[in-house]
């Protein structure tokens, strides 16, 4: 386990990261009115692909990061319900900052649906600009991005 208490998910944690995603993102579906993407996503695949990232015992943070061209994708940060407020997503968006530096990327992208509105007034304070505001299916997204210094 990595000092900041963040390691690679394993396939044992599969189970555990679509709980934390499901209990995270639920709330959002009938505001929304479409089920979130990180709700439908291939979990066990995205494990295998060491795209997923997990802190606690149980697991109260899960991270979905994926590779771009000059950037990490932030693809998903959840936290547990009863671990909200205790630091856990500031330690995770922490660590995908450090994770894009060590990986050579300048920055780091972050989209979030439109009506949570919860995670615009969240990102900016860590950072995170707005880019531009975009329908992708069913979606409608605001896309961020935060550039990394040295």
């Amino acid at each position: 386990m990595s000092s900041d208490g963040i390691r690679p998910a394993t396939a044992a944690d599969v189970a555990s990261v679509r709980a934390v995603t499901e209990a995270a993102y639920r709330p959002y579906t009938e505001r929304i009115g479409v089920v979130p993407a990180p709700m439908e996503a291939d979990h066990a695949a995205d494990v295998a692909a060491g795209r997923v990232f997990v802190t606690g015992d149980p697991v109260a943070g899960v991270l979905v990061l994926v590779r771009g061209a000059g950037h990490l994708l932030l693809e998903s940060v959840a936290v547990a319900p009863d671990a909200r407020g205790t630091g856990v997503g500031r330690r995770l968006l922490a660590f995908a900052e450090v994770y894009a530096r060590r990986s050579g990327l300048g920055e780091v992208r972050l989209y979030t649906n439109a009506l949570m509105r919860e995670n615009q007034a969240l990102y900016p304070r860590y950072g995170y600009e707005l880019l531009e505001r975009r329908t992708d299916g069913p979606y409608d997204r605001l896309h961020y991005r935060k550039r990394l210094q040295g």
